[in-house]
Formats: C-alpha cells, sequence, structure tokens
C-alpha cells in the first residue's frame, strides 16, 4: 500500500433526477425522461472536474406496482454496464462502478461484460455485487419467488469466485503480439478455469486478455451479518448506510477488525457511507431548500416506497399506526434497519416513509459548503470512514453545487487530491493491482 498521507474516497452516486424521492416533481428538476444521456453525461463530467474516484449507478430488474409510477420514479433506471460503458468513452478519468445481480446473471457473461467496461474505459471499471431482494424480480426470470436468502448468499459467493477465475485466467504477459514469430499469445499463460460447484459450471478461459486493473474494482454492502463477511473476504469498497456518526465509527471499527479474520488489512477495504446533501449559500438557505423538497412528497408516496424497501404492502394499514410485525429472514439489510428504526423510535408507518423516502437510512447534512465540509471532516477524522458516496438530492444540479463549493474547501485542507495522480480506479482508491491466482 502507498505512504502518501491518507486522503478521502469520493463517489458520486447517480439516481435518475436525484436521491430526493420527489426530484423529479423539484422546480430545479432538469424535466427529462427516465433515460436521457446527456443528462448521465453532465453527471459524470461534473464529478471528474470535482477529481471524484468514480461515479456510481445502481440497478435493479422490476417494477413491483405500476401504479407506483404515478408518484414513484426511483426504480426507472437504465442498465448499469450499459451506460457506463457510453460514459466511458466522454470521460478520461473517473471512475465507473455499476451494479449487477449475482441473482439473475451467469459468471462467466457478466466477468466479459465487466472486462469489456475495464478495457474501454482504460481501467476504471467496479462491480458492485448484489443479490436481489424482490420477489418481482424472480418473476421476470422464470420463477416464481427469490431462493432461500442463505441460498442466494451461497449462490453470491460462488458466482464471485467463477468471475475471479474467469479473470485471472489470463496472466499479465500472456499476450505477446510478437508479428515476426507470428506468436499472438503465451498459450502456457492462458488457463482454463475448470470451475464445477453447486451452482454453476465455467470451463473458460475469458475469451479476451486480461484487464487494466487486473481485476475491476468489487463494491459490496456490508451491512447484513452475512454481507459483512462476504465484503471482508472479497471487496475493494464497501457501501454503508449510517445516520450518526456513532453508529459509522462502529461499523467502521468492528468492520476493519473482521478484516484481520481473513488475514487483510485494514487499508485494502474503503468504507463508503453514503451522504445526502442538501447545500446553501446559508444555513437558513439550506433548510429552505431541504423543506421545499419535503412539502413535495405525498404520504401515498412515501408510504409506497417504505412498502419497496421493506418488500411489503403497508398501505392496507393505518399510516398513523405503527409498522407491523414483518419477517426478518430473508429480508434485505436495509429493511431489517428500517425494522430496528421503527422498534427503537415508535415512528408510526407515515413518518418512517417520509423519512425513508428522503435518504433511505443513510446520513443526511444541511448547510454551507463551510458547515458540510467541516462535518465531512470531523467523520473521516474521528475513524467513520474512509470517505463518502454522495447523494444529491437533485441531479445533476446537487453534485456540480458540492463540486465548486464543498471540493475546494476539502483540497484546501489537504484532505482530497487537487488532481488524479492515476488512471485507473485502483490507483485513485490507493489499491494494489491483484495477482492471478496462477501468480501467487
Amino acid at each position: 500500500m502507498g505512504t502518501e498521507r491518507r486522503q478521502l474516497s469520493l463517489g458520486a452516486f447517480l439516481m435518475n433526477y436525484g436521491h430526493h424521492i420527489a426530484a423529479w416533481r423539484h422546480p430545479g428538476s432538469a424535466g427529462v425522461g427516465a433515460v436521457v444521456y446527456d443528462f448521465y453525461k453532465r453527471c459524470a463530467q461534473a464529478a471528474e472536474r470535482g477529481k471524484f474516484d468514480m461515479v456510481f449507478l445502481a440497478d435493479n430488474n422490476s417494477i413491483p406496482l405500476i401504479e407506483d409510477l404515478r408518484t414513484n420514479v426511483s426504480f426507472l433506471q437504465p442498465e448499469a454496464l450499459t451506460m457506463l460503458s457510453s460514459l466511458a468513452g466522454v470521460t478520461a478519468y473517473v471512475g465507473l462502478a455499476g451494479t449487477a445481480s449475482t441473482t439473475f446473471n451467469e459468471p462467466y457473461a457478466l466477468a466479459r461484460r465487466l472486462s469489456t467496461l475495464d478495457h474501454i474505459s482504460g481501467g476504471r471499471a467496479a462491480w458492485n455485487v448484489v443479490t436481489s431482494t424482490k420477489d418481482a424480480e424472480a418473476r421476470n426470470f422464470g420463477s416464481v419467488e427469490l431462493m432461500e436468502h442463505g441460498k442466494r448468499y451461497e449462490r453470491a459467493e460462488e458466482f464471485l469466485r467463477a468471475v475471479m477465475e474467469c479473470w485471472d485466467s489470463w496472466e499479465d504477459d500472456a499476450l505477446v503480439l510478437d508479428r515476426q514469430r507470428a506468436v499472438f499469445a503465451d498459450t502456457t499463460r492462458i488457463h482454463r478455469v475448470h470451475h464445477e460447484g453447486a451452482f454453476f459450471r465455467v470451463e473458460g478461459p475469458l475469451n479476451m486478455p486480461r484487464s487494466p486493473q487486473g481485476r475491476p474494482v468489487i463494491i459490496e454492502a456490508g451491512t447484513s451479518a452475512a454481507g459483512r463477511r462476504l465484503a471482508a473476504q472479497t471487496a475493494d469498497v464497501v457501501f454503508t448506510a449510517c445516520e450518526s456518526k456513532e453508529d459509522a465509527i462502529r461499523y467502521y471499527r468492528e468492520f476493519k477488525d473482521l478484516l484481520k479474520e481473513y488475514g487483510r488489512e485494514g487499508g485494502e477495504v474503503k468504507v463508503l457511507p453514503g451522504l445526502l446533501i442538501f447545500l446553501g449559500e446559508s444555513e437558513a438557505e439550506a433548510l429552505a431548500y431541504h423543506r421545499a423538497f419535503s412539502e413535495l412528497i405525498l404520504p401515498e408516496a412515501g408510504v409506497k416506497y417504505l412498502s419497496q424497501l421493506l418488500n411489503a404492502d403497508l398501505t392496507e394499514y393505518p399510516v398513523d399506526g405503527p409498522l407491523p410485525d414483518l419477517p426478518r429472514e430473508g429480508n434485505s439489510s436495509r429493511a431489517i434497519m428500517i425494522m430496528d428504526m421503527a422498534a427503537k423510535s415508535g415512528m408510526s408507518i407515515l413518518e418512517l416513509g417520509r423519512h425513508y423516502a428522503v435518504a433511505r437510512g443513510h446520513m443526511t447534512m444541511i448547510g454551507t459548503p463551510l458547515q458540510i465540509a467541516d462535518r465531512i471532516e470531523d467523520w473521516f477524522r474521528s475513524g467513520a470512514c474512509d470517505g463518502f458516496n454522495i447523494m444529491a438530492p437533485l441531479l445533476p444540479s446537487g453534485l456540480e453545487q458540492f463540486v465548486e463549493g464543498v471540493v475546494p474547501l476539502l483540497q484546501q485542507r489537504g484532505l482530497f487530491r487537487e488532481d488524479y495522480t492515476g488512471r485507473t480506479l485502483r490507483d485513485h482508491l490507493g489499491l494494489n493491482r491483484p495477482e492471478t491466482q496462477h501468480e501467487k
């Protein structure tokens, strides 16, 4: 690992009109359709101007209830890797991270798509590894319901192993390209995968040379116990959701300690909580900006969105009543976090809906650029994180405001880079380029 002074890592989390559920209704909204290329291009180029480590696109494979589309656009997203591949051509440095499910993909095909993205971007690809959590997704892929939670994680672990084996099937110097000797590749350095497991059979090798980063960066959400252990073994970056600095510090310490159980050092994995930011030139302006968004949330929209997060229909329950008992087993870590919050706070369904429709359990900061920079520095120096995944309530303007107002303050304090010093995402994150399994 490098010996440079520790600095923040920053991701820009792109989510259709913005991270506030009512962003599409805001007067400052871009007012465009669900998938407009120039919109995503503007966001990615803003992140690169701000010297961000990466932009991140989430993804899903269903619309649970069509009637929700009347007010809720949160599940309308372009296919992540397709959009990122197009953004590779209009950016030069910023990393390109996208979600793809291990539940409804095949290892060889996904390894190939991610390796292609890494090649065409010059080493900037990252994969956010997820297991699907909605029965609606299963119904789009030939099943009535999702496989049991434990099986989904077993499949995910094997899926990830098979993908790594595909990426490592070419050693770094396998490509020779010697025209005089008519030798394209050193075939002794290209290896069959021969993967045979409980869920997959993959023969290999991958039909392209090893990518610029060796392997694309692996991102995981390490909130649940199973997710945390998988991330400790395999992730380069962990996305978390913490609403308080104390919770974030506790998670950070526990996760970094867990790394040691798998022979890894703390610096090998970056922990990046999501951070929703409402900026204003004054604190009063920032609070008014936040209030304006809150007034746009229809009560039924908040309840329906809460239903989506919990994978349960709450519309038949009194909105002023408590959250009903819901099954925890097999549910997402985000859903379990909401259940715990409901039990702890006594919030009603309506209050929970409004709360989670805004930040989905992530930390929210409201204030001036100086106030936001102060709080970011406090979290970072307190050992709560290695940086943040920045969530603008409104895109692209919210991201551009952060780049213009907050980033220069972080740079002046020596907390964030003034320019890129490498070309790959691993360079930006300060991560070593991995050896293949055949070179160890």
